[in-house]
């Protein structure tokens, strides 16, 4: 008896040593908080977040990210630029290196949009953390939400994110269980040159 209940201790207790080393360094669980990337993720919905990403510098343009911006939150939004990349918004097209990128993903957003455009026009010269430069520079991510009229992401006073605060990019949408899927990226990104 004495026997079993130490396997199970020991078990127990491997098992909390596994959960803790995957949930820190590998992988972790989020939820949504608002409607800033509607409707690719909704307020409520649970996801994974792969930490391995940021480690092996594997996020790319078109990924959704979580990031930290303070101690107390952590927003979602996608990735749109990084370092080196200019990006441009004009007459409500993205161009990032001079190319234009179809955005399917703003689909229903520009279907339903109360204002003449979706995303207004910027450079990355004008947000804040840029510094004047006209390429996202280096350590630093552009981010946009899906839905774009309510979304505070890099055009507003968030402006460009430190590449360290990220936390890692979606892996999979897990809650609720009919919306369960794990392909947010978007292939248009594909095409960028630098």
């Amino acid at each position: 008896m004495l026997k079993e209940i130490k396997e199970w201790i020991i078990s127990i207790l491997v098992a909390l040593v596994v959960f803790y080393i995957v949930h820190t360094f590998l992988f972790a669980t989020y939820a949504v908080n608002g409607d800033s990337m509607f409707p690719t993720f909704k307020d409520k919905e649970r996801v994974i977040i792969n930490k391995i990403a940021t480690k092996t510098d594997s996020i790319d343009r078109g990924d959704i990210i979580v990031f930290h911006t303070d101690t107390k939150n952590d927003y979602i939004k996608r990735l749109i630029g990084k370092p080196g990349d200019t990006v441009e918004y004009k007459n409500d097209k993205l161009y990032i290196n001079g190319q234009y990128i179809q955005e399917d993903y703003l689909k229903e957003n520009r279907k339903n949009k109360t204002n003449e455009k979706l995303t207004d026009d910027f450079t990355v010269d004008m947000l804040v953390n840029a510094d004047g430069n006209k390429k996202v520079p280096e350590g630093k991510y552009l981010v946009l939400g899906d839905n774009r009229e309510v979304s505070l992401d890099s055009r507003r006073e968030l402006g460009l994110i430190d590449k360290s605060d990220v936390v890692g990019k979606v892996a999979l949408r897990i809650w609720p269980f009919d919306a369960f899927t794990r392909y947010f990226f978007e292939d248009n990104f594909d095409k960028v040159n630098k």
